[in-house]
């Protein structure tokens, strides 16, 4: 079951590799749809065997690999892996019906989708350490290579930095779970709690630390942040819903499950220390987006805010909060996806992003009308308006964590509501007002006013639509993907808690329990 998740996408890599001649970039895409549309096929196959009241792994598979090593081909999922595998599958899709002007390579192109598609379904599925470094790894330069390759003018720096950020992050991570190797004397790579009975306080806190710079990168939190605006600015549309769709996702889940999975008592010790972090990290990513006047950038500091309540839900590590951080991912996945779709048409229609460039584009005549409503449902969803996913989100992740750590999350409801203002800028600058596509000093004689922007083909809007029914019905409908994940996160809640009571840690906030 859960081997064709990585089968399919990687197979069709392969397919594409081995066609022979120089077929058409037309035909090229269609067989990537036709493998991505099975691999989301396959996944909704994965969900329907789930069982959503069993917090264990489920539809296992294991194959001895390498002994010596303590390699091993496990996989499994639960409710904290199968919603993200699920948003893989559907974005990775939704990136690929996006392509449209691939005109270079565009054979290695399509095949770089599907292996990054496959490398984080191996992520989200993989039982081993070892394992999962592989597949956390095997997507960084597939990644590097779509920014630099098919980027934008200033493609080579954003993508060297980014290359540079994420692997120090492998690095650390790599690190880390050598070292639980080395100190615990075993090769058991298995994603087993690691005890004070194993292992030394002062020895947990050093590899957690290590881990937590690490997915703190990958993630990214402040002030490991500053590869994304770059690397989301140079990236073409497609691969931006790609990166904060998807591969952001990686960060956040290996804080969920190696953070706080593999050390739950040095969790518990952090914890206080963690919340802050995650507080500081959302007012800076919603400041810093408020002072952006590139529309693609504020969205890219936006994830950095947004990013920020997941850890905030982690270092409370309540069953409400813990139920949070799911709906947190899989709601950002879908509105961080469906605003770059938006930004994308409205740098093709006009040629800017600039929102000192751009005026009124909701005229309903000569301008961007059904953009501009899709893109206002879409800020509108991110600033947690009820009755949209992004508002049960925030709500699961406030309500859970303030008993725990009160402060810090009012400071990241603050920075809930500067994402209000910040959006609220993005949407009163470029799309209300008189129509205008240059720069204003005199809006008779230097403006634009005449402007009549090429209509958008239904073809551009029919995925941004998907998404949009997505990111409503997550709001309006939340009751799915919480019996999926309910059980999983309550499980992974207990863990703090319950290291601390078998082994006598004192736990230093009220709300860990």
């Amino acid at each position: 079951m859960l081997s064709l998740l990585l089968l399919i996408p990687f197979g069709g890599a392969l397919l594409l590799a081995l066609w022979p001649g120089n077929p058409a970039k037309g035909r090229m895409r269609t067989i990537t749809l036709v493998v991505l549309g099975l691999q989301l096929a396959w996944s909704l196959v994965v969900l329907a065997r789930f069982d959503p009241g069993n917090s264990a792994m489920q539809l296992q598979e294991s194959l001895p690999w390498v002994g010596s090593l303590g390699l091993s081909y496990k996989l499994g999922i639960d409710g904290l892996s199968l919603p993200l595998v699920l948003i893989n599958s559907a974005l990775t899709l939704v990136s690929a019906i996006c392509t449209r002007d691939i005109d270079k390579r565009p054979r290695f192109y399509f095949a770089l989708l599907m292996v990054i598609s496959g490398a984080v379904n191996g992520a989200f599925l993989a039982e081993n350490l070892l394992l999962f470094f592989l597949f956390y790894e095997l997507e960084l330069i597939p990644l590097w290579a779509l920014i630099s390759i098919w980027g934008g003018t200033n493609r080579a720096y954003a993508a060297t930095k980014f290359l540079i950020f994420t692997a120090v992050s492998g690095m650390l991570i790599l690190g880390a779970f050598l070292g639980l190797a080395l100190f615990t004397g075993t090769v058991d790579f298995s994603l087993t709690p690691i005890t004070s009975e194993q292992l030394s306080m002062g020895s947990q806190l050093l590899l957690l630390g290590a881990l937590l710079i690490g997915f703190g990168i990958k993630v990214p939190l402040f002030p490991f942040h500053n590869w994304l605006p770059d690397a989301h600015t140079q990236a073409s549309t497609p691969v931006s819903v790609l990166l904060a769709g998807v591969l952001l996702k990686l960060g956040t889940y290996g804080l969920l499950r190696f953070c706080l999975g593999l050390f739950p008592e040095a969790w518990a010790q952090l914890a206080p220390a963690l919340a802050i972090w995650a507080a500081i990290s959302v007012l800076f990513g919603s400041l810093a987006a408020i002072a952006q006047k590139d529309m693609k950038r504020m969205v890219a500091y936006s994830s950095v805010g947004h990013m920020g309540y997941i850890l905030l839900a982690a270092a409370a590590a309540t069953p409400v909060a813990m139920l949070g951080a799911v709906f947190q991912m899989v709601s950002h996945g879908l509105i961080s996806a469906l605003l770059f779709l938006l930004v994308g048409i409205v740098y093709r229609k006009t040629g800017t992003r600039d929102l000192a460039v751009l005026h009124g584009l909701l005229n309903p005549e000569r301008g961007l009308p059904f953009t501009g409503t899709l893109m206002i449902l879409g800020v509108m969803a991110s600033a947690g308006m009820p009755g949209m996913a992004g508002f049960i989100s925030e709500f699961m992740v406030f309500r859970g964590s303030i008993s725990a750590f009160p402060v810090a999350t009012l400071l990241s409801m603050v920075g809930s509501g500067l994402t209000a203002v910040y959006f609220l800028l993005l949407v009163n600058r470029a799309f209300f007002g008189r129509l205008a596509v240059t720069a204003i000093t005199d809006p008779v004689v230097h403006g634009r006013l005449d402007v009549n922007l090429a209509a958008v083909a239904p073809r551009e809007t029919i995925p941004a639509m998907a998404l949009a029914i997505g990111v409503v019905g997550i709001g309006l409908l939340p009751a799915g993907l919480g019996r999926l994940s309910e059980a999983a996160t309550t499980a992974m809640a207990q863990l703090p808690a319950l290291a601390a009571a078998l082994h006598g840690v004192a736990l230093t906030s009220g709300g860990l329990g």
